[in-house]
């Protein structure tokens, strides 16, 4: 039985008092987890401060990017061995933004993903097609693509210690979402794809959603069978919204 996860990313969001005021709000509502992993993942200057406010608490911590290099001349860059220093657990590797608008590509991305497995970190693997990709019908292609070139430099057996995380980049931060049945249609597709290298590596992966999850249809979402819990985006940014979306998953 895979546990839910529940990660919030705050992506360019937040300050000290927000940090302060939105790790409060979460720990003094979650009482029993329910079973759910929660996850916050706050921008690289607040990781400090929230690792401090989460210590001995049952949220772990995350970042939102990592160089692929551990140390070297690489100005503004944060390594994977840096995070772990500081608290982390998990850190998003490939996500949408950073594939559509800092210009990621696939290979970029799969030297993140090994960097943080040899840092310590476990990473949060996105992946997920535009709207035009999926007009045009290639959604599986697409994700396909952006698996393969992990699996190519990393092997089936590094998703052991990953989660994979399904983002249809048209339901990000617009307010559409993929139905569960679409959702569920690519998680499946996932499962299946990496089932071909190992059952057993991808049963027990965990494939979270996002897309403009919130606490009204969290629940329908993550009653998919091949839904392990979600990725959120602005709706982590409100403690209460936030707190929701995991109650759904437990």
């Amino acid at each position: 039985m895979r546990q839910k996860l529940v990660a919030g990313n705050w992506k360019l969001n937040g300050s000290l008092a927000m940090t302060r005021e939105l790790i409060g709000g979460i720990l003094d509502g979650m009482g029993s987890s329910g079973g759910v992993e929660v996850a916050v993942c706050p921008p690289y200057v607040y990781l400090p401060l929230a690792h401090s406010l989460l210590e001995n608490a049952a949220v772990r911590l995350g970042a939102q990017d990592v160089c692929d290099q551990d140390s070297g001349a690489f100005t503004g860059e944060v390594s994977a061995p840096m995070l772990r220093e500081v608290g982390c657990h998990y850190v998003i590797v490939g996500h949408s933004e950073r594939r559509n608008l800092y210009g990621e590509s696939d290979e970029l991305v799969a030297r993140k993903f090994a960097a943080a497995r040899r840092g310590g970190l476990v990473p949060i693997l996105c992946v997920g097609e535009l709207l035009e990709e999926r007009e045009q019908g290639v959604t599986e292609q697409v994700v396909a693509r952006q698996l393969d070139a992990v699996l190519d430099l990393e092997g089936i057996g590094a998703f052991g210690d990953a989660v994979v995380a399904y983002e249809p980049v048209w339901a990000i931060g617009t307010g559409k979402t993929a139905t569960p049945e679409q959702a569920e249609a690519v998680h499946a597709f996932i499962r299946e794809r990496l089932r071909a290298h190992d059952p057993a590596v991808a049963e027990g992966l965990r494939i979270l959603y996002g897309g403009s999850v919130k606490g009204s249809n969290a629940a329908e979402l993550f009653a998919q069978p091949n839904i392990d819990g979600g990725l959120i985006g602005g709706a982590s940014l409100q403690a209460e919204e936030f707190l929701a979306i995991c109650r759904a998953a437990g």
